[in-house]
């Protein structure tokens, strides 16, 4: 049977499928890493979960999670209950349930029909490689050849992020840290989709940071008479979009007391938040703090700082987090951006939320 149907350089979509402890594993979240996936089919066949072991066997030691990291696409019920296959040392598995994987990977013949196979996906999970699953010792040879995944390309890779200085000035980003501190801030968590709804999830594991949301309406005001004259138009600029909604106004505080961090995520990715189109972290008190940095593993392992006062803008659908505080308390203003036209797509979508206390309740759009 044929390997599936890739050419090399062709980005995977995102899909989600079950884990162990995780029924809802965002693929795309793997980003920064060469990926060999493995579709296996069924494993009743007599002898082939010894052969794929064997294959992999000499090249394991390239399963790490800072070089290479193996999915494996489970398909067959009976081996999940057999238990034939299990997550292990750079080895995690997804049970494809309802194809998505399958369909993601193109391993479906026009008949319904499984194609096994190995995909080596780089660092940006785009297609490396593709062979049958009887020349898996060529696949994971490959694997162990490769590069480190910062120079899978031969040249730099940046993010495409721009960095605007001087957005707010001192006394400004004091009085904002001022607000933070007088009143404290909240538990922040993140939206996840769970049964067809966007609900508010709160996982000291994924993200630890606390938020003040800023009421005053004359702050508020303030805050978008300085986004409209200072960012707004470099965002035309450099992306040509026109801004014109906001999208929460909130001080975040990272606090190295309890090793503030957000792991790799996208800002885009529920039902309610399809409309978010740009991501700001404009950073309040740069040089009084360690760790922090914004990192973008699809463009590598650099990362990005804004100096204080300033924003570092980005699209919402890249993946990106913030690397652990280690010093000091990271302070910063942290809005999504969009535009009248993804207005509607926010209507639409607020249908969809669900009520959950774990996350103050969503603020209307309001114009930037």
């Amino acid at each position: 049977m044929p390997a599936p149907a890739y050419t090399p350089g062709e980005p995977v979509p995102a899909f989600h499928a079950r884990a162990e402890g995780n029924p809802r594993f965002a693929f795309d979240t793997v980003a920064g890493r060469w990926i060999m996936v493995l579709i296996a089919g069924s494993l009743g066949e007599a002898g082939l979960a010894e052969r794929l072991a064997a294959m992999v066997g000499p090249h394991a030691h390239r399963l790490t999670l800072d070089h290479g990291y193996m999915l494996v696409i489970g398909t067959d019920p009976e081996d999940e209950r057999a238990g034939r296959l299990k997550d292990g040392h750079g080895r995690r598995v997804l049970w494809d349930d309802d194809g998505s994987a399958r369909r993601a990977f193109r391993a479906v013949s026009p008949d319904g029909e499984t194609r096994p196979g190995w995909i080596l996906l780089d660092p940006a999970l785009r297609v490396f490689g593709v062979w049958p699953l009887e020349r898996g010792a060529e696949a994971m040879a490959a694997l162990a050849a490769a590069p480190p995944p910062a120079e899978h390309a031969g040249v730099p890779i940046y993010a495409p992020v721009l960095i605007v200085p001087r957005v707010f000035e001192p006394a400004f980003c004091r009085k904002l840290i001022n607000l933070y501190e007088e009143r404290g801030g909240g538990e922040s968590g993140f939206m996840r989709d769970v049964g067809g709804v966007t609900v508010g999830i709160l996982d000291p594991g994924h993200k630890r940071r606390k938020d003040a949301f800023i009421e005053d309406a004359e702050l508020q005001g303030a805050i978008r008479a300085r986004l409209n004259a200072r960012l707004v138009p470099e965002i035309a600029r450099a992306f040509q979009y026109k801004v014109t909604r906001l999208e929460r106004y909130i001080v975040a505080c990272y606090d190295a007391a309890d090793q503030g961090f957000f792991r790799a995520h996208r800002d885009n990715t529920t039902i309610a938040t399809a409309h978010r189109r740009f991501a700001v972290t404009l950073s309040l008190n740069t040089g009084e703090y360690d760790g922090g940095e914004l990192c973008f593993p699809e463009f590598g392992p650099q990362t990005y700082r804004a100096p204080a006062g300033g924003a570092v803008v980005f699209s919402c659908s890249l993946l990106h987090e913030a690397r652990p505080v280690t010093r000091g308390r990271r302070y910063a203003f942290l809005p999504f951006l969009y535009d009248d036209e993804a207005a509607k797509v926010r209507e639409e979508g607020a249908r969809f939320l669900g009520q959950n206390d774990a996350l103050p309740k969503a603020r209307q759009p309001q114009p930037a």
